[in-house]
């Protein structure tokens, strides 16, 4: 499985908000880039990817920033990611180089297929709520000198 930067930035900055939910404080871009090594310019499209994916929203103003529409339980990793990568309408069309007609290659681009659907059913059923959970355990576990 191969995760892209962007994705991978987008699902820190959705963790950073998922973090914050229901403060009623926005979380500013600058905070996000800063506390995570992300550049700025790039969480702007990723956050506006996300705005218009309806599932985060942005306040204007120097007190401004975005913050989540949905609870984090509600918000799946895979629907950040489909936003992101873009959504595979149905079945994603895996291809081969090899002759399609070839019964070794009708059995592997089967194969591949199921592992792509188990993948995204896999991915579909993390929510946020549960990765923020994992990343404070991971955080109490950090060793510190």
């Amino acid at each position: 499985m191969k995760i892209s930067a962007k994705t991978e930035y987008a699902c820190v900055a959705m963790l950073e908000l998922a973090a914050r939910y229901g403060s009623g404080e926005p979380v500013r871009i600058r905070t996000i880039a800063e506390r995570h090594d992300v550049p700025p310019r790039f969480l702007v499209q990723i956050l506006l990817q996300l705005k218009g994916a309806g599932l985060v929203a942005s306040t204007r103003g120097a007190a401004g920033g975005y913050h989540l529409l949905r609870p984090p339980e509600r918000i799946s990793l895979g629907e950040v990611m489909d936003v992101i990568e873009g959504s595979p309408d149905g079945q994603e069309r895996i291809t081969s180089s090899a002759s399609p007609n070839s019964p070794a290659v009708k059995a592997l681009l089967k194969t591949w297929q199921a592992v792509f659907d188990k993948e995204r059913e896999m991915l579909r059923g993390i929510s946020f709520a549960h990765l923020l959970e994992r990343a404070r355990e991971e955080d109490e576990q950090m060793y510190y000198i």
